[in-house]
């Protein structure tokens, strides 16, 4: 593998041209699509079609509505949305329930004062995200306890400042489903909209469509991750009367998502990653990724003290990743150390060591180039091997 490890770190420093000028080391991500990592590679149609939509004019609102008109055929909702990153998504949900397209209410967020501007949360769903909401405006009400959430908790928490219910798709919770088609139904049957953050759940491409069809009236995803679009990017989904309160909340109008504008080669690039990745043969994806968690695995399974295996479920791994445990036998750095070898190499790898208590390894193949995972096996052969 000695071979093709070199040519890897030769092909990278080509792809990475642009940072060497800037003084600025490219990475190998070996740790999914993490946005501090840069999210995703972009399919080079994308980035093409940036550049082409570059070099010429558009009205924005002319783009922005073929643009939602696209997100809504792939995803089946009414409408859709280019947003700057999930986030901003979530930051216009709670505009979009709380002051619609009331010019006097937009003027006047995120000061909601007076406003139906509650969301009702499971307090499971808590993360460093729904703080969103809060920037648009809303008022978290958070229901349950840290390990559970019953229904009558949720329609108790209902009342008459109550905008909307929240609900924060993850894959460590598992209600994300069963528990999202619940919480449609109580809040539709209270007339209110169910909001959604499902940033980070593609794959499987089936939950493109899965929220709405289970309920949900508003739906964030990254763009950035998955779907391989610019990383600053993201889509909105859901109702076309919301999705257009939300849009009148967006830049480029002069409201409180004006500084959160997507230019539009960021649109155009979103909705070319967007069709790409429709159209994408996710079973070979699937295919490649197990194949280069194998490379990884063949290449220490034999080294003392430490165990290779590969992990994948539908739900919380549906990128399989090759989880390293060390043994009693293990004698040399624990997972934190060896992460940060890697990462101190040259070019250097990132790999997660924070699962289970930093206790663990994770290696997660999305973000590799097909020449890459033979780089990592060796790099990392080359941090555990003791001996």
């Amino acid at each position: 593998m000695v071979v093709k490890s070199l040519d890897a770190v030769e092909n990278l420093l080509r792809r990475g041209a642009v940072y060497d000028r800037l003084g600025v080391h490219p990475i190998i991500n070996a740790n999914g699509t993490q946005t501090t990592l840069g999210g995703s590679i972009m399919e080079p149609e994308a980035a093409q079609a940036m550049a082409e939509a570059s070099r010429t004019m558009v009205v924005i609102e002319e783009l922005n509505e073929r643009a939602g008109e696209i997100i809504a055929e792939h995803t089946g909702a009414e409408a859709g949305l280019v947003t700057a990153g999930a986030a901003a998504g979530l930051l216009l949900q709670a505009t979009a329930v709380i002051a619609g397209d009331d010019p006097e209410k937009m003027a006047l967020l995120p000061d909601s004062t007076d406003m139906r501007n509650q969301i009702v949360v499971k307090r499971t769903h808590n993360n460093d995200f729904t703080r969103s909401w809060r920037q648009g405006g809303a008022k978290l009400v958070w229901v349950g306890n840290e390990e559970t959430c019953l229904d009558w908790e949720i329609e108790s928490a209902i009342g008459g400042e109550t905008a909307a219910l929240g609900f924060i798709a993850s894959r460590w919770h598992p209600d994300s489903f069963d528990g999202l088609h619940m919480m449609a139904e109580i809040a539709h049957g209270h007339g209110l909209p169910l909001i959604v953050d499902a940033a980070a759940m593609l794959p499987p491409a089936e939950n493109l469509q899965r929220f709405i069809a289970h309920g949900a009236d508003l739906v964030a995803y990254s763009g950035g991750k998955a779907i391989k679009g610019p990383q600053s990017s993201g889509v909105l989904c859901g109702r076309a009367d919301l999705v257009h309160a939300a849009a009148v909340n967006n830049s480029p109008n002069h409201a409180i998502g004006r500084p959160m504008k997507v230019a539009r080669e960021e649109i155009v690039g979103l909705i070319t990653a967007l069709d790409l990745y429709v159209q994408r043969d996710h079973e070979a994806d699937m295919r490649r990724w197990f194949r280069e968690c194998q490379v990884i695995v063949d290449a220490i399974v034999d080294i003392p003290g430490v165990t290779a295996s590969i992990e994948q479920d539908d739900w919380v791994r549906p990128v399989p990743e090759v989880s390293v445990v060390f043994t009693d036998g293990w004698h040399g750095s624990l997972a934190t150390g060896v992460a940060s070898t890697l990462a101190s190499g040259s070019p250097p790898i990132m790999i997660e060591a924070s699962r289970r208590d930093g206790e663990d390894l994770f290696v997660n193949p999305h973000g590799l180039l097909s020449d890459e995972a033979e780089l990592v096996a060796d790099r990392l052969r080359a941090a555990l091997d003791v001996r």
